[in-house]
């Protein structure tokens, strides 16, 4: 049993040791040394983001077979002057766009219902979360066009042909239209149709051919971000930021802005179904072509520190005086998981929970029925747990018994460690008869917290994941579930009660192994200092209930209540 438990602390403690090396890693931009997958590592630090200039349509691959023009689409003929770019600015109920008529590119989106900087901090509180932008240090825009030709792109003037600028009381919809001049004898026509209460925009795409040859164009639509580093990351817990594309075949990928720098993404180059985003913590955008639609997915480094995703789309044959249309859906807003389903199939997962995926799921519906009903994502997780740990209460019992009884006979162990602390082989043989005689299954406290570790990691993923925590308040002092403690009260409370916990187990007669056994859970707890105060205080909920249940059953077998604590004077 002590040889098991001393495997099994170091086993704890060197996954804990790992953890913190990798975290510290990310934090100082490298890649994670044992868990390279774990968390995105920024693309190294530049110079201020280059102009979107840099992602000429040029750069974009076309697809196998297809002809491309050698001469940067959408350019205004030589020696003639660049019109000026003007923005125009449209507000509906949980958006405030940006628009550029240099190609009608969506290049700025404040998301109304969400703050900029989370309350507990309360800096910048009241104003709105600015997920697209466009300025000297950010680069996060969305845009189409057409290759193939010498076609207009993103790049191409255009005509703003809309002037409404904010969805009015009343109105469901609300269309901002943009037009090309003729380019190449094609002129593209863009409709975005914003709706009331939704994320995603429909986006109309208009080719028309004004020539007198039959053209077949490509459209593209991609997703263009530098690589720089979220603000509120730690070096102790990170989330995912960079690309993906899904598909029906490979479901979802994720891309790292590392592996883009080295030429070496995977993901699906070519589908019929799916998507392509650019995901940060609580938030993310999409481009979504229609089911059915062939496209070749594209991933790409454009400049230093900027990176695009998209697709590309083959037009069938216009001839002139003919008009071709494709649909596309641009979502940009939280990863609100229910709303994610109904607007593409897998588009929730851009909320990613990682490999436990498939117990995350229910958890999540879990604590959304149960916020229905209380209103209060604190008082929710609090409940969850309590929901949690009497789903594994006779689990739980089995393996607390197992440690009642490693407590009861403990002292009889110490004796006789010391006793045959000179003979090895005849200790161990003590130790087993002891066993027998006393009924303990040596290993009957660790199996049945082993299998509960899953779902207490997908419940960690859950809170971490849900954008839902952001700026929600619990109660008195603890007004954004996301951020950590501003006065570190609950980290401490964790911190006491990961300790009466640890008190309550039966300390390893090896005097080192009793140390370390102290020693980890402290370590483990100046992390949650760190950490957004929902997943402390399910951490908390979680020891309190252990140990309420851990000192009944004490009690019950007659283990007396005592604390068991090491020498650290030896």
């Amino acid at each position: 049993m002590n040889d098991i438990r001393r495997s099994i602390l170091w086993v704890v403690f060197g996954l804990s040791m790992v953890l913190i090396w990798d975290k510290w890693q990310i934090h100082n931009g490298q890649q994670p040394t044992f868990f390279p997958g774990s968390a995105t590592v920024a693309a190294p630090a530049a110079a201020p983001a280059p102009s979107v200039d840099a992602s000429l349509p040029t750069a974009v691959a076309a697809p196998a077979g297809t002809a491309t023009a050698n001469a940067v689409p959408g350019e205004a003929p030589a020696g003639a002057p660049s019109p000026v770019a003007a923005r125009h600015e449209v507000t509906t109920d949980v958006f405030k766009l940006v628009f550029n008529t240099e190609g009608g590119s969506l290049i700025g989106a404040e998301l109304l219902k969400h703050a900029e900087a989370t309350q507990q901090s309360k800096d910048q509180s009241e104003l709105p979360f600015t997920l697209l932008t466009q300025n000297a240090d950010r680069i996060y825009v969305a845009q189409t066009g057409l290759i193939g030709g010498a076609f207009p792109t993103h790049k191409t003037p255009m005509t703003l042909l809309t002037p409404e600028t904010a969805l009015a009381d009343g109105q469901n919809e609300l269309q901002v239209r943009f037009e090309s001049a003729d380019v190449g004898g094609v002129k593209l026509v863009k409709t975005y149709t914003l709706t009331r209460g939704r994320y995603d925009i429909a986006v109309k795409h208009e080719v028309q051919n004004l020539g007198t040859q039959a053209v077949s164009p490509q459209l593209y639509v991609q997703l263009v971000r530098d690589g720089s580093k979220l603000s509120s990351e730690t070096p102790f817990y990170s989330t995912f930021t960079g690309p993906a594309v899904y598909t029906d075949e490979k479901k979802y990928q994720k891309v790292e802005f590392a592996d883009i720098e080295k030429n070496k993404a995977e993901f699906t180059k070519t589908a019929s179904d799916g998507y392509v985003a650019m995901v940060q913590h609580y938030f993310a955008s999409a481009w979504v072509l229609d089911a059915g639609v062939a496209r070749d997915n594209f991933v790409r480094k454009v400049d230093n520190n900027l990176f695009a995703a998209g697709s590309i789309t083959s037009l069938a044959a216009i001839e002139p005086g003919q008009t071709q249309t494709v649909q596309a859906r641009l979502f940009v807003g939280p990863q609100e998981e229910k709303v994610l389903e109904t607007i593409a199939p897998g588009l929730e997962l851009v909320k990613d929970y990682g490999w436990l995926t498939i117990l995350a799921k229910p958890l999540y519906w879990l604590l959304e029925k149960i916020h229905g009903f209380v209103a209060n994502w604190g008082w929710s997780i609090v409940l969850l747990v309590v929901l949690i740990k009497a789903a594994f209460y006779w689990l739980n019992a089995s393996a607390y018994r197992s440690m009642a009884k490693m407590k009861k006979i403990n002292p009889r162990i110490m004796e006789m460690r010391e006793r045959l602390k000179g003979n090895p082989q005849a200790m161990q043989q003590e130790m087993m008869k002891m066993y027998r005689e006393e009924k303990v299954n040596p290993l009957g406290g660790c199996f049945p917290i082993l299998i509960q570790i899953p779902v207490f990691i997908a419940l960690y993923w859950v809170l971490l994941s849900s954008v839902e925590m952001r700026n929600a308040p619990w109660l008195a002092w603890i007004t954004d579930l996301s951020s950590p403690d501003p006065f570190y009260i609950l980290p401490l409370v964790m911190a006491v009660t990961t300790m009466i916990q640890t008190a309550l187990n039966p300390l390893p007669p090896d005097p080192l192994q009793a140390k370390l056994m102290w020693l980890m859970p402290l370590m483990f707890s100046v992390m949650f200092f760190f950490f957004p105060s929902g997943l402390v205080l399910y951490w908390i909920t979680n020891n309190v209930l252990t140990i309420l249940q851990q000192a009944f059953i004490n009690q019950k077998m007659g283990v007396p209540l005592k604390f068991s604590m090491p020498d650290f004077k030896k």
